[in-house]
C-alpha cells in the first residue's frame, strides 16, 4: 500500500474542510453526514479519520477557518471606512445572500453552532471576537476600544440583515431588507 507524503495529506485534508464548508453552508451541519462530506472531496468514507477524530472536530475545524478566512478578506480592504462600507454593501448584496455556500460562516451558520460542542463554540467566539476587533480598529484606529461597541452593532447588525434576507420568501422584501441593511449599517458607520 502506497503511502502519501506530509503535502498530500495537508492537501487532502484542506480539500475536506473547503468542500464541507461549503456543504455546511448551504445545506447546514445537520445536512450533511460524513458519507456525503467525504464524496463531495472525492474521498471515501474511511479516509475521514485520518484527518478528524469525529464531525464535531471538522466541524470546529471548519468555523475557525472559514472565520479566519472572513478576517483576512476584510483585512485585506483599504484602511477605515472606504473598507467597511465595500465590506458592507458586498455582506448584504444579493450576491451574498444568494450564495450562502460561499459566504459568512455566521449568517449560514450560526443558529446551529449554538447546538455544537464546546470547541466549534470556542472556534467560532475567537474567530468573531477577532473580526468585532478588526472592524473595531478601522472604526477608530487611534483607540479600537472606543470603537468596539459601534464594531459589535455592526457586525450584528450585517449578520441578522443577511439571515432575514433568506428566510423570507418574497424577492421584493428580501431586497428592501438588503437595502435598508446597507443603509443602517452606512448609517452606524457615520
Amino acid at each position: 500500500m502506497a503511502r502519501y507524503g506530509a503535502e498530500h495529506k495537508a492537501a487532502t485534508r484542506q480539500r475536506i474542510i473547503e468542500t464541507a464548508g461549503r456543504r455546511f453552508k448551504q445545506d447546514g451541519i445537520d445536512g450533511a453526514g460524513i458519507a456525503v462530506l467525504m464524496a463531495d472531496a472525492g474521498l471515501t468514507n474511511g479516509a475521514f479519520y485520518a484527518h478528524f477524530e469525529s464531525k464535531d472536530d471538522l466541524v470546529a475545524t471548519i468555523v475557525a477557518e472559514e472565520l479566519r478566512a472572513q478576517y483576512e478578506r476584510l483585512a485585506a480592504l483599504p484602511p477605515g471606512r472606504d473598507g467597511l462600507e465595500a465590506f458592507v454593501r458586498y455582506y448584504l448584496s444579493p450576491r451574498h445572500r444568494d450564495h450562502p455556500e460561499t459566504g459568512c460562516p455566521s449568517a449560514a451558520l450560526l443558529d446551529e453552532i449554538v447546538r455544537c460542542d464546546e470547541a466549534a463554540k470556542r472556534a467560532y467566539t475567537a474567530g468573531a471576537r477577532d473580526i468585532v476587533g478588526l472592524i473595531a480598529s478601522r472604526l477608530e484606529p487611534a483607540d479600537p476600544k472606543a470603537g468596539r461597541q459601534r464594531a459589535l452593532a455592526l457586525y450584528t447588525m450585517l449578520i441578522g440583515s443577511l439571515q432575514l434576507s433568506r428566510a423570507v420568501s418574497e424577492k421584493a422584501f428580501s431586497n428592501e431588507v438588503l437595502k435598508q441593511g446597507v443603509q443602517s449599517a452606512l448609517a452606524l458607520l457615520g
